[in-house]
C-alpha cells in the first residue's frame, strides 16, 4: 500500500495538474490586485473592525492647595516734615494796614491773669451790753474825801462769748484808786462780741469812764 502511494505522488500527470493550478492562481491574483477588487476587499474587511481606545481611569485626586500669600510687610510711615523756623521774611508787597509785614517766631508774651479781689473783712469792735445788768463802779470812800475826780481810758479783750478776757489801763485819771476800781467793775460787764463779717470774733473794745463828785 504504501508502495503504491509513492508511485503515485512520482506520476508526471499529477505534477503537471499541480503545476497549472499554482500558475492559474497567480495569474487569477495578479488579476484581482489589478482590477481592484482587492482593495475593495480590504475596505470591506476594515469598515466594521472599530477599534477602541480604553483610558485607564484615573481616581479623583484634589489639587494640591495654593501656597500661602507672603506675609504683608507694612510700609514704614513717612517722617514728619521738618520744621524750619521762618524768621524776618520780608516781602516786596506795598505795605497796608492789614498787611503782615514780616512774620517772626519771637513767642508772644501771655498776660497774666488778673488778681482775685476779695471782698474786704468788715470788724465791728465789742461794745458794753446795755440791756445786761452792768453795775456802776463805786467811789473809793478815800478819793470821795480827797475829792479826786478824773477820766480814765479802759481796754478790753472780749471773747465770742461777750465776756471780758483781759483787761488795762490805757489812759490814768491822775489817781491810781480810781484807775483800778473802774478797771476791776467794768471788767465784770457783759459786752456784745466784735464780728467780722457777722461771725463772732475775740477782739479789743475800749472805753473811758469818768469819775465825777456829785
Amino acid at each position: 500500500m504504501i508502495h503504491d502511494y509513492a508511485s503515485q505522488q512520482r506520476s508526471p500527470r499529477k505534477h503537471v495538474v499541480g503545476l497549472t493550478a499554482v500558475v492559474l492562481f497567480h495569474l487569477l491574483l495578479i488579476w484581482v490586485i489589478n482590477s481592484g477588487l482587492a482593495r475593495q476587499f480590504v475596505k470591506v474587511i476594515k469598515g466594521p473592525v472599530e477599534t477602541k481606545l480604553i483610558e485607564d481611569v484615573k481616581p479623583d485626586i484634589p489639587p494640591p492647595p495654593p501656597p500661602p500669600p507672603p506675609p504683608q510687610t507694612k510700609a514704614a510711615p513717612p517722617p514728619p516734615p521738618e520744621f524750619v523756623p521762618v524768621a524776618n521774611i520780608q516781602t516786596n508787597a506795598p505795605a497796608s494796614t492789614n498787611a503782615i509785614a514780616a512774620v517772626t517766631n519771637v513767642p508772644v508774651p501771655v498776660a497774666p491773669p488778673p488778681p482775685v479781689v476779695q471782698a474786704p473783712v468788715v470788724h465791728v469792735p465789742a461794745v458794753i451790753n446795755a440791756a445786761a445788768n452792768c453795775r456802776k463802779p463805786e467811789y473809793p470812800s478815800s478819793s470821795r474825801r480827797n475829792e479826786e475826780e478824773g477820766t480814765v481810758q479802759l481796754r478790753f479783750l472780749v471773747g465770742t462769748d461777750g465776756l471780758v478776757v483781759e483787761s488795762k489801763v490805757e489812759g490814768s485819771s491822775g489817781f491810781a484808786t480810781l484807775d483800778e476800781a473802774a478797771r476791776a467793775a467794768l471788767s465784770k460787764c457783759q459786752f456784745k462780741p466784735g464780728t467780722a463779717n457777722g461771725a463772732p470774733e475775740q477782739s479789743w473794745a475800749s472805753m473811758k469812764y469818768t469819775w465825777r463828785l456829785e
